[in-house]
């Protein structure tokens, strides 16, 4: 039977057609660096439980990644596709690279870009953006996540000082941090603080045994009377707006991100097919193992479409919320089915970390329940198909 030349399951779509000159020269730059430097390495990494999250943020500061989508100290100013691309480029190393620039830009060094003064935006970002300084987010705590308005983190007045109590859960960053971004009730509302980790009462201590992120960073804060100066609150900002606009940047890079999980698990499993024997001929030659590949090709490019979509939306400032959960909504739970599947082609090799798929399966597990679980963003997407809420 004649053969053809084979297509990457993106090439099918023409992807690239969709893109200009620069956003695909910033994906190439990403996908270079993540083939160079992190695949050597990313599965002792995993294995080990441990990344050189330092050493790695400096790079990436050169990189120009970090903050890479907000203008001005030291940032790169990118369009919002160009940092869903290098999200992809990043996440088809892991999930937990593209965690740690995702949480150090869209959310820590989002949170003072937007809401900062112009003391905390010079003292912070340029620093952050060249990874001389990392930066974690505190919202989620251990009884309060999809819930944040419940949060029993507090800061009260003392005098001009403000002093913080409480302890947030599943930080990414937050033991090699050196400057977090607290949410905590007042008098006032909700309110952001700039809180340098070296400030006695504070303490990150690292969470240890995941079976899933393990080549990321993940802690609990802990605030024990941290005393802070009246100027470390973030003035641009009251309630849970503050938050959650930091949260819909975080979730806009998944959107991308995801979806270079789910590519190099989609490209390692066709490689592994054609290469791989049964009974006499390639596997990639049998039906079976065609229409699983034929049907994750087609996942792959409609949320590679949608992202595209989103991106564009971004771009011209009209992308809303409810938009960015359709596009968490689906690209991560087709990329973990992505990546499941692929583990039934690769069989026992594949639950390895000689490849790849496993171990992308098990970081999307906790993609699909942070930045927002599914069930939020399906009740998101109700809510603005029907006019009802139905979170309670």
């Amino acid at each position: 039977m004649a053969t053809v030349t084979p297509q990457t399951p993106l090439g099918l779509f023409d992807i690239d057609e969709l893109l200009d000159d620069d956003d695909r020269a910033i994906r190439d730059t990403v996908r270079r660096y993540v083939v160079d430097r992190i695949k050597p390495h990313i599965a002792d990494w995993f294995d080990a439980g441990a990344i050189p999250a330092r050493h790695l943020a400096k790079e990436l500061g050169s990189l120009g990644v970090l903050g890479m989508h907000l203008k001005g100290y030291g940032c790169a100013g990118t369009t919002a596709t160009a940092y869903g691309l290098a999200c992809m480029e990043l996440e088809a190393g892991d999930s937990g690279l593209r965690s740690l620039v995702s949480v150090q830009g869209s959310l820590a060094m989002y949170a003072i870009w937007k809401h900062g003064s112009e003391e905390q935006k010079s003292e912070w970002l340029p620093r952050m953006a060249a990874g001389e300084a990392i930066g974690c987010f505190g919202l989620t705590e251990p009884d309060f996540g999809s819930n944040p308005a419940g949060m029993r983190t507090r800061a009260r007045r003392d005098g001009t000082d403000w002093v913080l109590n409480g302890n947030k859960m599943w930080i990414t960053n937050g033991s090699v941090a050196d400057v977090a971004v607290v949410w905590a009730q007042t008098d006032d509302g909700v309110r952001g603080f700039v809180v340098p980790t070296d400030t006695p009462g504070f303490s990150a201590p690292e969470i240890k045994k995941k079976l899933s992120l393990r080549a990321s960073v993940t802690s609990e804060l802990i605030l024990e009377d941290v005393r802070l100066p009246g100027d470390a609150v973030l003035p641009g900002v009251r309630g849970l707006s503050g938050p959650l606009s930091c949260l819909n940047e975080a979730r806009y890079g998944i959107v991308f991100g995801a979806l270079g999980a789910a590519r190099d698990c989609l490209d390692t499993a066709i490689d592994y097919a054609r290469d791989r024997d049964i009974f006499d001929k390639p596997l990639a030659a049998y039906q079976l193992t065609q229409a699983k590949l034929a049907d994750m090709t087609l996942e792959l490019g409609k949320g590679m479409l949608l992202a595209v979509q989103l991106g564009r939306l971004k771009d011209t400032g009209l992308l809303r919320p409810e938009q960015v959960s359709l596009g968490k909504l689906n690209n991560v739970r087709e990329a973990l089915a992505i990546a499941r599947e692929c583990r039934t082609i690769l069989a026992a090799n594949g639950i390895t970390l000689e490849y790849p798929v496993l171990r992308h399966a098990n970081n999307l597990e906790s993609v699909l329940t942070y930045e927002g679980t599914s069930e939020v963003h399906q009740l998101v997407i109700g809510r603005t198909v029907t006019g009802h809420a139905a979170f309670r």
